[in-house]
């Protein structure tokens, strides 16, 4: 009978510990999603107002459809993107349009006095900087989940259950993501 019981005992607990590590996955899986919906918020600031800024522009440099265009397109892309990994890469896009603006506002002297611009580029600096704080949070969020799921033991449970390394939220290049890290700058 004691013979049984050790046996039960050693039987249990690493089918506790397994328990234990799956419910481990699901709060960092959890705290990911949650940390994604906080960017979500920003995005969908963000999407809202560059139809306006597209359309500001458009009154002072009408012949640089080609680039207004990209930007509409791109932001289609990232409203119409489902998955996490889906809104990462079209946001990757969002952003590399938008940067093509920025070359456009410099050509144009009037378009940066305008002071309709000028406030949708503060609201615009406002959103990219509270896009890179939550942006921060989810990676953490992620690098957290992606460290527990590599490491072993907890990897086999992480395996048997189907989690898996997740994709970073990263807005371009080396030098995208050294801009991203200061705030737009706002030129008159």
């Amino acid at each position: 009978m004691k013979a049984f019981l050790i046996l039960l005992v050693v039987l249990a607990i690493p089918f506790i510990w397994g328990i234990a590590k799956y419910n481990f996955f699901i709060r960092l899986r959890n705290n990911r999603e949650n940390a994604f919906a906080n960017i979500d918020v920003q995005l969908k600031q963000r999407h809202d107002l560059i139809p306006q800024l597209v359309s500001t522009v458009k009154g002072y440099a009408s012949h640089e459809k080609e680039t207004l265009d990209r930007i509409v397109a791109a932001r289609s892309g990232a409203m119409n993107a489902k998955s996490i990994d889906e809104k990462i890469v079209a946001e990757n896009a969002l952003t590399s349009a938008l940067s093509g603006l920025k070359i456009i506002v410099e050509a144009y002297p009037d378009l940066k006095a305008s002071t309709n611009f000028i406030h949708l580029q503060e609201e615009i600096a406002d959103i990219e900087n509270k896009l890179a704080a939550v942006r921060r949070y989810f990676n953490s969020a992620t690098n957290e989940l992606n460290t527990a799921v590599e490491m072993f033991p907890a990897n086999i449970i992480a395996r048997m259950f189907g989690f898996h390394k997740e994709m970073m939220l990263d807005f371009g290049g080396p030098e995208e993501r050294q801009n991203m890290q200061q705030a737009p700058a706002i030129t008159f």
